[in-house]
């Protein structure tokens, strides 16, 4: 029975192992193509029991959006997805209050993402 149960819990790391690698490669992914877009920006929100939150923002040379992502869950079966709602939109344009009302992890990400980099 111990033998089992150990094995049971081997398994299970290896598998969260495989399924974290198989997420952080298709957020890298995702990543690459939104820079290549433009410059771009990143927040995360925190939390250990909440779903984190991961945007990331591409801009033009004009500092209008080009490009976005959206990384958010618990799991390893979240995936990124663009926003593109926030495309065309001008970097001071972007208020994290308006724009997600209802969220407050997105907007910590959100607000991460446009503060300006020094």
């Amino acid at each position: 029975m111990t033998q089992a149960l150990i094995a049971f819990a081997l398994l299970t790391w290896l598998l969260q192992i495989a399924f974290g690698w198989w997420q952080l490669q298709r957020f890298n992914r995702a990543f690459d193509g939104l820079c290549r877009l433009g410059a771009v920006g990143v927040g995360r929100s925190g939390g250990r029991f909440r779903p984190r939150v991961v945007l990331a923002l591409a801009f033009d040379a004009d500092r209008r959006v080009c490009g976005s992502l959206l990384l958010r869950g618990l799991t390893v079966f979240a995936r990124p997805r663009p926003l593109p709602r926030l495309h065309g939109l001008h970097q001071r344009d972007l208020r994290p209050d308006v724009i997600f009302p209802e969220d407050r992890a997105c907007q910590s990400a959100l607000s991460l993402a446009i503060a300006p980099k020094s």
